[in-house]
């Protein structure tokens, strides 16, 4: 197990992750110090409990409302697939009952 050290807020502290993961870690300690600030900026001072609770309700609910987009996107696709498949199965039928009219009239010919 690795750790890393990520600063949040000015303040350092050592985390815990898998081996080849810290540089997510520390990533994503960014995204979340970015955040803490843009809260910060926005509430003025407060304690840094309460500075780390506003920003991570603010992720949940980015995180909370990309869930909803993307179960939104799952179901259209799903939607679009269906009709792609019900137009190849009329496509499908269209073309063999061309196929069986083709044949009724080459037996009409010979």
């Amino acid at each position: 197990m690795a750790t890393v050290s990520v600063s949040v807020n000015g303040h350092h502290y050592p985390v815990g992750c898998e081996d080849g993961q810290e540089r997510h870690v520390e990533a994503l300690a960014r995204e979340f110090d970015a955040k803490v600030r843009e809260v910060g900026s926005q509430v003025g001072k407060v304690t840094e409990l309460r500075l780390f609770l506003m920003a991570a309700l603010v992720l949940a609910d980015e995180s909370a409302d990309l869930r909803t987009r993307l179960a939104e996107c799952q179901e259209k696709l799903g939607r679009s697939q269906s009709d792609d498949a019900l137009s190849d199965i009329r496509a499908i039928q269209a073309i063999d009952a061309a196929a069986g009219q083709i044949e009724a009239l080459a037996e009409g010919l010979a």
